[in-house]
């Protein structure tokens, strides 16, 4: 499991460099007409990938199995043993174009989560404003009895620290209360026992990347 953990965290920092030229664009234009593109652009993508990921010859019989049953349906619909024979053709050929579906849906799967996943973060919240205050939370892994680690927030000239770090010893939390100073992308960096943990911090107007948590790692938080 953590070897697929870190598979999916490849993967995901792979989309999240790609994304971040790719999507740049968005910062510049208003929400409607960014959504709008992306949904085009995706839309076109993941019609082309259906199309030569699919069996097309099967599909095509399917469809037209489909078309010629309708059509007895109204040719013979006084027909009752031709019209149930008719719907149970349909019906039959319906499922088998949900069938012949599976495989490019499988091969879309993880690229249209990983996309998803860098829309979120154009579309899902909004970046702080500057001098706006906002809490900082860094979660501990659950270590049972363990003596806590020496925590820090490392100083930055471009975030004011008005209060922390407090410690939650029942949640294994620790919370600090930060404003911005200035617009853009910031480095927020923890000093954990020694070891070094950074997350970003997006502050500014508009739409910018704003990462609201930076998971453990484990597959279903990766993702999600």
């Amino acid at each position: 499991m953590q070897s697929l953990s870190r598979v999916v965290a490849g993967l995901n920092g792979l989309a999240s460099a790609l994304g971040s030229v790719l999507l740049a664009p968005l910062a510049f234009l208003p929400g409607w007409v960014s959504s709008t593109l992306v949904a085009v652009v995706t839309g076109a993508l993941m019609l082309l990938t259906f199309k030569y990921t699919s069996n097309q010859r099967a599909i095509k019989r399917a469809r037209d199995q489909i078309r010629a049953n309708l059509l007895a349906l109204s040719l013979f619909k006084e027909n009752i043993g031709v019209s149930l024979r008719a719907q149970g053709r349909i019906l039959q050929n319906a499922g088998r174009l949900l069938v012949l579906a599976v495989v490019p849906m499988l091969v879309m799967f993880v690229p249209m989560c990983l996309v998803l996943a860098q829309l979120a973060l154009w579309y899902q919240a909004r970046p702080l404003s500057v001098g706006e205050e906002a809490i900082v939370t860094l979660r501990l892994a659950d270590g049972g009895d363990a003596d806590w680690p020496t925590v820090r927030l490392e100083p930055d000239p471009t975030i004011d620290i008005s209060t922390g770090p407090v410690r939650a010893l029942s949640q294994r939390e620790v919370f600090w209360n930060l404003t911005t100073r200035t617009p853009g992308y910031h480095r927020l960096v923890f000093d954990v026992g020694g070891q070094r943990i950074e997350k970003e911090l997006a502050a500014g107007d508009g739409y910018m990347r704003v990462s609201q948590k930076r998971p453990e790692l484990d597959v279903s938080a990766v993702l999600l």
